[in-house]
């Protein structure tokens, strides 16, 4: 194939698709493209709640993948919606997700996979992969968080520092909710669980100003990246931007139901798994320190910060994701 370095492989369609019946009402879209006889690859989407997007298919040598994407459950093409107030996310959580991939997996008749993702997708990468290391083969990852209560600190509240009139409006954005929520406090929890009762009100009006007064605040914390879109968050479609902050909201506020420090300490689990770690030196929404520990921690793994870059990446990130993905097949 002729294709300079860096270069995305050309569009390509999946062959096969579906919805998978995860139980609990939920229906997870999937699909697989590539040559069904090649490596198998599963991206895992961050967010939670951003979906997949057809532009990863693009990161993967169609002749020498078969790769899977899918649409984490209340989110993209998976049914029932996050966007409709009504639909509950009591079963949406990081446990229901990592039984889900599995679930996919077996569906597929695959026995390992390797694993790409960046932001939330690599907690929830790491999550699946200290829980089933068998069934990993290598792990890509661009932009290395692990949901730990203090990155979740520090990017609705200690990145103020740096965006203090954006923190501010984003704090206020909180006094909207009914159970009186205190603007002047600078408890997180409290303010994430007042953002999840504001995008669960029946009230169309407040669900939309509660999306729009979380998405600038992510859009703040990017600004000052280089390359991408201006605005990564509030620039998406209503129904995919009412979900995405529902659902960040939903798994922020808890913690994503992980033990604090869980997937750093358990790293070691990862033994024997290869790792491509790509971090930009600029990211302020997952500073690089999460990365440097976790390079530090899992046997195996390799660091490539890159000097270019913040959370929305560059086209050196892009180089040294498609040069990992080529160097494992």
């Amino acid at each position: 194939m002729d294709r300079r370095p860096g270069e995305l492989y050309p569009p390509i369609e999946p062959y096969d698709h579906g919805m998978l019946d995860v139980g609990d009402g939920n229906l997870v879209y999937w699909e697989v493209c590539g040559n069904p006889a090649g490596k198998p690859a599963l991206v895992v989407h961050g967010g939670p709640g951003s979906g997949c997007k057809p532009r990863t298919r693009q990161y993967f040598d169609p002749a020498r993948y078969r790769v899977v994407l899918f649409d984490q459950r209340n989110c993209g093409r998976s049914t029932p919606h996050a966007s409709d107030p009504a639909v509950g996310l009591r079963h949406n959580t990081t446990d229901r997700l990592i039984a889900d991939m599995e679930q996919l997996r077996v569906r597929l008749g695959i026995d390992n996979w390797l694993l790409y993702g960046g932001s939330w997708g690599s907690t929830l990468i790491l999550a699946y992969a200290e829980r089933h290391p068998e069934r990993v083969s290598e792990i890509v990852i661009p932009s290395v968080t692990t949901t730990r209560r203090t990155e979740i600190d520090w990017l609705y509240r200690g990145a103020g520092q740096i965006f203090p009139e954006a923190w501010d409006r984003f704090r206020a954005g909180a006094a909207a909710d009914g159970e009186g929520a205190d603007t002047s406090s600078v408890d997180t929890p409290a303010l994430l669980a007042a953002y999840t009762r504001l995008t669960e009100s029946p009230d169309p009006a407040v669900r939309a100003r509660a999306t729009a007064d979380w998405c600038a605040w992510e859009d703040a914390v990017l600004s000052q990246e280089p390359h991408g879109s201006a605005d990564p968050y509030s620039g998406r479609p209503p129904a995919a931007r009412q979900a995405l902050v529902r659902i960040c909201a939903h798994y922020f506020s808890h913690g994503a139901w992980l033990e604090e420090g869980a997937l750093l300490r358990d790293a070691g689990r990862l033994a024997g798994i290869p790792g491509v770690l790509i971090h930009g030196r600029y990211d302020l929404a997952g500073p690089l320190g999460t990365a440097w520990e976790l390079a530090a921690a899992w046997p195996g793994a390799r660091l490539v910060v890159v000097e270019d870059a913040g959370h929305k990446g560059s086209a050196t990130m892009r180089r040294e994701e498609l040069a990992a993905l080529d160097g494992f097949v």
